[in-house]
């Protein structure tokens, strides 16, 4: 593929709900632009996005694919991105490494939630937008209650730049407001016509909204405007430009991407609207030596650096690291240094991608695009540099695991192989976490929805073979008491030759640590070399609690009497004698269970608030309080027991429509009430 120069090279992300579109867009894009001969699709499980065993199954986006498409001797990386809100990594990963979006809306079903919060972290990442809806040659479909959907939900800011010409399966093309030409389908071919006449009076409206968003762009503008005066085409490109870069306005426009209707018109307003990445303010970073801050230019003349924002893992070619060279340039034989690592690596393979296929390259100037393979020493989040001139970008933050699975494989000869193909797909996705539990002898495998987590254990089969068994996961609770007590513990035993005699007496109380262990030993009732055994003695009886079996913690154990044989005396009689005191002490201590309780920040609508918080006391939760941001959504804020919320995932998507979002973390241990600890003990025992 020919070298692209920074001021030739946009970066576009493609984002929808899911089903919306955005790869029948992609396929198109590559078709209309002559990358591609004759189109593939979702349904035929033929197309270049959505290239992987997983997603042609599924017949949907699960990874992102990069897209390179020519128009006008200007190159677009689209990243085609998962349409779920599961793939939060990618989205956020793909949106670090662009400056141009197309929000793509399904006519039929207008804006979804998908299409909200997409919308929302547009704006917030400040990331010029154009919205395509799409599907218009369906049945139902409506543009106008669409453009009026997306007003509603997403602005007055999104403005309409087209009129569509015929509805549904007559739907044949548009008249364009900011150029005035109308465009009709012939054949494969779009071509140029005369403004139908039943459409002048919509395409005045919708002109006038686009030159009041003109006019607003400056004072000198504004005065012209209102003066009568006709703004020039020129000075209307350039105004729209600027609002388009600057936020300010999203257009809206018409399509069908299965018929490549509004594909062209697409494609010159991103080479028209959209930034250069020589446009853009500097990136900054850290020098990894001194940690002084710096910054880098997108030019080809400024020190080599890149962001690697995505790595795929082929179990035959190795790890694939997707990369914005954001300065400098990139060449076959270049050593580069791992500013992350602070090793260096020789670049043999440099490509770019169009969905799978391999475009190899000689050199990749900055604010380009582009793949290195076999670099095992990067990862996804790693910064790459200039070996004279190293610096360090901040990696994109991930979303912590909301919910989790326990695994096994269906096969026990694939235990080993478990491991290795976890460990190998955490490089390909570091959003994922596994954990072993050793208490219940689980392997834990946690995502952010049941979509990932599936889209692992489909991976693990059809990259490294092995089936996996979802099971139950099991919550790990602790033991404690609740009352202070002293007990007798003493451990003799005579049997021929040497005997063993221990002897304490140890007070027992709840303590706010895990585990204390005192001594008020007077007289040498005890000498001080059996301590240490009385206290591994406890430790090792505290692994196994009295009621179900689970850890004790929260215990005071204080030895203040005892006694010895100067003979059998030895450390094994005094860790057998602290055993038994607090066999002794349970009887009278009140032993109870203790569970995990999560501290919890869900994220909803308004309306769902007063559904979320009535649940959460369902699930025994307490609401610690509300906090209003700016984009109308509410964070609740509680503190809940692991065992209430082990699906919350699933549940919240339910009972908010899919919007709602949250983060966990463990918060500390608290007490069962009384009228559940029986079938608690009940299931564990009968595990």
């Amino acid at each position: 593929m020919k070298v692209y120069k920074t001021n030739e090279i946009r970066n576009v992300a493609i984002l929808g709900h899911l089903g919306s579109g955005k790869t029948t867009l992609a396929e198109s894009l590559l078709h209309v632009s002559g990358a591609l001969s004759q189109k593939g699709s979702v349904d035929a499980k033929n197309s270049v996005s959505d290239h992987m065993d997983e997603e042609k199954q599924k017949q949907g986006s699960l990874s992102t694919s990069l897209i390179p498409v020519i128009w006008k001797n200007s190159k677009i990386n689209f990243l085609d991105v998962p349409g779920t809100d599961e793939f939060d990594n990618e989205l956020k990963q793909s949106l670090s490494v662009v400056k141009g979006a197309v929000l793509v809306v399904d006519a039929n079903r207008g804006v979804e939630i998908g299409t909200e919060n997409h919308y929302k972290l547009l704006r917030k990442m400040k990331i010029p937008t154009i919205i395509l809806a799409t599907k218009l040659d369906k049945e139902n479909a409506d543009y106008e209650k669409t453009l009026k959907g997306i007003n509603d939900v997403l602005g007055s800011n999104a403005v309409s730049f087209v009129v569509p010409i015929g509805k549904e399966e007559n739907f044949k093309g548009y008249v364009d407001c900011v150029s005035m030409v109308a465009r009709e389908q012939a054949g494969k071919e779009m071509k140029e016509v005369a403004i139908p006449s039943d459409l002048e009076g919509d395409v005045a409206e919708k002109r006038e909204t686009i030159l009041e968003a003109v006019a607003e762009s400056s004072e000198e503008l504004l005065e012209k405007y209102f003066g009568g005066e006709e703004l020039t085409q020129e000075e209307i490109d350039k105004a729209l430009s600027k609002r388009v870069k600057d936020g300010d306005l999203v257009p809206v426009i018409a399509g069908s991407a299965e018929k490549n209707i509004g594909v062209g018109t697409l494609l010159d307003m991103i080479v028209k609207f959209f930034p250069t990445p020589n446009e853009l303010p500097a990136v900054k970073g850290k020098n990894p030596k001194t940690n002084a801050e710096e910054e880098r230019k997108a030019s080809a003349d400024s020190p080599f650096s890149a962001y690697v924002f995505k790595t795929v893992v082929d179990p035959f070619v190795g790890a694939i690291n997707y990369i914005k060279v954001l300065s400098g340039t990139l060449k076959i034989g270049q050593e580069i240094h791992i500013s992350n690592t602070n090793d260096k690596e020789k670049v043999g393979a440099l490509f770019t991608l169009i969905g799978k296929k391999q475009e190899p390259l000689d050199e990749v100037h900055a604010g380009d695009i582009c793949a290195v393979s076999k670099l095992e020493g990067i990862q996804t989040g790693y910064t790459l540099s200039d070996l004279r001139s190293p610096i360090l970008y901040p990696p994109v933050e991930i979303l912590k695991p909301t919910i989790y699975v326990a695994i096994s494989p269906k096969e026990r000869r694939d235990e080993d192989r478990i491991s290795t193909a976890l460990t190998r797909l955490s490089i390909e996705d570091p959003s994922f976490e596994t954990v072993r539990n050793v208490e219940t002898n689980q392997l834990l495998l946690g995502g952010l929805g049941m979509t990932h987590i599936n889209y692992i254990i489909d991976r693990m089969k059809s990259l490294y073979k092995v089936d996996i068994v979802q099971e139950e996961t099991k919550v790990v609770y602790r033991e404690t008491i609740k009352k202070k007590v002293e007990a007798e513990g003493k451990h003799k035993k005579q049997s021929g030759g040497a005997g063993q005699f221990g002897h304490v007496f140890i007070r027992f109380e709840p303590t706010e640590e895990d585990f204390v262990f005192a001594e008020e030993i007077f007289g040498g009732a005890v000498p001080k070399n059996y301590f240490p055994a009385v206290e591994k003695g406890l430790i090792e009886t505290f692994q196994k609690g009295p009621l179900a079996g689970f850890p004790v913690i929260g215990v005071k154990a204080t030895l203040y009497d005892g006694s010895y044989h100067s003979v059998d005396s030895n450390e094994i009689s005094f860790k057998m004698a602290a055993n038994l005191a607090f066999r002794e002490a349970v009887k009278t201590a009140q032993p109870t269970i203790l569970e995990p309780i999560l501290k919890m920040e869900i994220f909803v609508k308004d309306q769902y608030v007063g559904d979320v918080m009535g649940d959460m006391n369902k699930r025994r939760g307490r609401v610690l309080g509300m906090v209003q941001s700016e984009d109308g959504m509410q964070t609740v804020e509680v503190e809940v027991p692991e065992s209430e919320v082990l699906t919350y995932t699933i549940d919240l998507k339910a009972m908010t429509q899919g919007s709602g979002t949250f983060q966990r973390e463990f918060l500390r241990y608290e007490e069962v009430p009384d009228h559940l600890i029986p079938g608690i003990i009940q299931k564990y025992k009968e595990e």
